[in-house]
Formats: C-alpha cells, structure tokens, sequence
C-alpha cells in the first residue's frame, strides 16, 4: 500500500520556537509568535497541498481555535486537500455531529475526515460541562460511533445506552464519502473503542518496538470484532539536507526552553490521566540528556508540549528511513508538523516526499506520473 501523508494546522499559533500546550495545557511560544490567522493557516494549508499531503491535522480544546468552523473557511481556499477535524463527542450530539459531517462533506467535494478525541483530562472536559470520567468518556465514545455509522447507513436509528439516547433519528442526507474516522488511545478501554468503530487506528511516536507491540494488540482486538483496521501515526519531523543540519536545528529548539518553562509543564502533564501521554513522558523523564530514544527519533519536543512529543530528527535519507522502518511495521499513514509549519512542509515536501517516490512509496496525490526535473529552455530551437 503506498503511504499516504498528512500535515498539520497550528490552530494556536505558530512560531520558529516549539509552540506549547495541549493536555489542559495553554497555547505558550518560546518566541516570534505568528499569530493563527486565516490567512496564516491558508498559507500552511496551500503549502500542504502543493506539497502532495493528502490532508492535514487540526487539534481540538481550550488552547486553540475550533476545528470544525476553521477547515468549513480554510476549504474555500484550498483544491484538494483533506481535514481531519479533531474533535469531542461527548460535546456533540451523535445526531448533529452526523449532519455536520454530511454538510462539510457536501459543500467541500468530499474533503472531511474525522480525528475522534475522547477527552484525556477530567478537569478539561468539566470545563465543558462534562463530568463523566475516564472510562465512561470512552464508553460514551463508542456509543457516539455506533449512532453515528448507523445514521451514515441510511434509514431511522434508535438507540439507548448508558450514556447516549436517541430515538427516531435519521438524516435527510447522507455523506458521500463517509467520512473515515480516525482514532487514538493507550489504555484497554481505549483499543476496544478502536477495534470496534476506527478506519485508521494512530499511535504517537513511541520507538518502532512499542509501535509494533501498539500494532499487534489493536489487530489482534479487531480481529476478534471481525474487522480490519489500518494504522497511522502522529509525529514531528526535523530534516535537513545533512543529519548535523538537522540535529543543529533540533538543538536550537532544545536551548529555547526555559528551565522553569520546562518544570511547569511537565509538573502539568504529570498529572494527565492519559496513558499515551504517560508513555510519552517515559521517553524523556522530563531530563534534557537522552533524547534520542531511537535512531532519529527525539523526545525534546515533549519537554514543552502535551501530546505528541517525538520527532524524526536527520537527514532527508535518514528520515525516509525511519518512515520506511514504521512502514514495515503495518504503518501507512503518517500525520506530521514542524517549527514553522510553512517552512517544515517544505523541508520535507521537498527532501523526504521525492526519495520515498523514488522508493515507489509515495506518488502526488495530484500528480501520480513522475514529474520532469528539468524545464525545456524556452525559445531553444530558435537559437540552433
């Protein structure tokens, strides 16, 4: 299967430092902050597109923008590419997030995929009004997706669980595609709600051998569902035409995070009730030295930020790589970001994307022949 790639939006800004937050944590730069702009996002999302990603990430909570009404303006200024709009369900009635998907799908030509997030945090989530915990979020969670892909199908829904009641529930369109879901989640409760309701199961950057076991466990639960599901997964990525380049640059990020900036955020996060959040603060223990957990893969970026915290740090061979190695692991989709978002695209659009062609991994989504290297000169046979 070739591998497909997704970009990311910075919904809360963006800067040549790393820009914090996420996990109940606010939106906080080292420096040179760009504000998250529609024009600013346009200017990501265009890069994303020229560059051959197939879509791009757009996060969800209190330290950025709303997904859902920023992809529904940045798809009028954009052609072909995807969003996978990050969002809540226990925030959204199943019904209304199935018409709202339907809508976004109609008006943008079938661009719509979704990131499912159960809520990690309990203070978070009652800042929401919701007051259900950890396990009865993703229990909520899978009946969310079971009304939902009924409604998708066609016809009257009624339902009644534990969490979520509908009766005589149905859509006056449906969507054309339906939308893939994508979906993430470390703890058991979590891997039953992917196997079950998931296309596209991601994992945060962990060393290819966590990835595998990741891997194995989520097959083997769907397997026993009777479904299949394909794997993603969420990184950083730092590439430079040479590896000193690139590890220069990853240095350069590392001495912009103050100590105390440091201290609070992983006093923060230590306190996630989130299991893949605990595993990324395993990588890095909150220390500075060490951080290259695996080859070309380093946790720095965990130090000052929730969620995904690894990047691939090398140069563009070394990088595509790594991408190959997670490849033969059963990953095929890989949703990626950098400090700038702009500027990284092109890092890697440009160095990376054109080895894995090469490789027959990856061809342009708008552009599946090979494209000439070079230009004809203009006017060169008027001058023989």
């Amino acid at each position: 299967m070739a591998l497909t790639f997704h970009w990311f939006l910075p919904t809360y800004g963006d800067s040549r430092h790393v820009v914090g937050g996420g996990h109940g944590l606010p939106a906080a730069a080292a420096g040179g902050q760009r504000p998250a702009t529609l024009g600013y996002l346009t200017q990501v999302a265009r890069a994303a597109e020229e560059l051959g990603f197939t879509g791009a990430l757009t996060p969800t909570g209190a330290w950025c923008e709303d997904a859902w009404l920023t992809t529904a303006m940045l798809a009028r200024e954009t052609e072909r590419l995807k969003f996978l709009v990050a969002f809540r369900p226990g925030l959204v009635a199943p019904t209304l997030a199935a018409q709202m998907a339907t809508t976004f799908q109609r008006h943008s030509g079938g661009r719509l995929l979704l990131n499912v997030v159960t809520g990690g945090e309990s203070h978070e989530q009652r800042a929401y009004g919701d007051f259900l915990d950890k396990d009865a979020r993703y229990a909520r969670t899978g009946e969310f997706l079971e009304i939902v892909r009924a409604l998708w199908q066609g016809g009257t829904v009624d339902f009644t669980g534990d969490h979520l009641r509908v009766e005589q529930a149905r859509l006056g369109r449906l969507p054309d595609p339906v939308p893939e879901v994508y979906f993430g989640g470390s703890s058991p409760a979590a891997g039953d709600v992917a196997a079950r309701h998931s296309d596209v199961y991601l994992t945060w950057g962990e060393p290819p051998a966590q990835v595998a076991e990741k891997i194995a466990w989520i097959r083997r639960l769907a397997g026993r569902a009777g479904r299949t599901v394909r794997f993603g997964i969420r990184l950083h990525v730092i590439t430079r035409d040479t590896a000193d380049q690139a590890w220069a640059e990853a240095r350069r990020l590392l001495d912009g995070f103050a100590p105390e900036t440091v201290q609070a955020v992983q006093a923060g996060l230590a306190r996630s009730e989130s299991e893949g959040q605990r595993r990324m603060l395993a990588l890095h223990g909150g220390g500075r030295d060490g951080l290259e957990v695996a080859p070309n893969l380093w946790a720095g970026i965990g130090l000052v930020r929730g969620g995904a915290g690894t990047a691939l740090v090398g140069s563009h061979a070394e990088v595509a790589e790594r991408i190959t190695e997670y490849h033969r692991l059963g990953i095929d989709e890989f949703i990626l970001s950098g400090h700038p978002h702009v500027e990284e695209a092109y890092w890697f659009g440009e160095g990376v994307l054109p080895l894995l062609a090469d490789a027959g991994l990856w061809t342009h989504p708008a552009h599946p022949e090979p494209q000439p290297t070079t230009a004809p000169v203009p006017f060169a046979a008027l001058t023989r």
